[in-house]
């Protein structure tokens, strides 16, 4: 084999070993930059964050905390049944209601409802929560994550499109409208 003038058999291999290195951090950069821009590219639903209904009012008896279930309103195809998200409702005179996410605020596992003591428990490290959401004892720093909500044609809707989380403001700040209890 028989270089073109001027090339040297290390030069050639430099510039073997530059195109090779160049066509691998393409196929890296294309999976990397769809991550980076995959906020842009997508198309946001108009259901991303919306009021998602749980039930008519008459499931949720007056005086009474109940488990109710709604669907991930940004659910994908391969969710199954993961997209169903459960949520703790109560009903505080039938008109008033708290919502409250299931996940404890210490580490997220699915809190108990107890109706003889009118407690919340966490099984995973014993958090304990007031019939109101409200911290009673054990790990978690504050209180239960509650959802807004609000009633209309008979039925209790709840603000889904969003994750309850430690730093968001109060429900009563984000939403023009809602009710709230407290």
């Amino acid at each position: 084999m028989t270089l073109p003038a001027g090339l040297t058999r290390r030069e050639l291999l430099m510039k073997l070993g530059i195109f090779f290195n160049a066509i691998v951090a393409v196929i890296l950069a294309v999976p990397i930059l769809r991550f980076l821009l995959s906020p842009i590219i997508q198309e946001r639903k108009g259901d991303y964050q919306s009021w998602v209904p749980l039930g008519n009012l008459a499931e949720f008896p007056s005086g009474q905390t109940r488990l109710a279930t709604y669907r991930n309103p940004v659910e994908r195809p391969t969710d199954g049944e993961t997209a169903d998200i459960p949520c703790w409702v109560r009903n505080i005179d039938g008109q008033s209601f708290q919502v409250f996410a299931i996940n404890c605020a210490h580490l997220g596992c699915p809190v108990r409802w107890f109706p003889q003591s009118s407690l919340f428990m966490c099984p995973c490290h014993g958090g304990v929560y007031y019939q109101d959401g409200s911290r009673a004892s054990g790990p978690p720093e504050r209180g239960l994550f509650e959802y807004q909500y609000k009633i209309e044609d008979g039925k209790l809707l709840i603000y889904a499109g969003q994750l309850p989380t430690p730093g968001q403001p109060t429900a009563s700040n984000i939403v023009p409208g809602i009710q709230r209890c407290g």
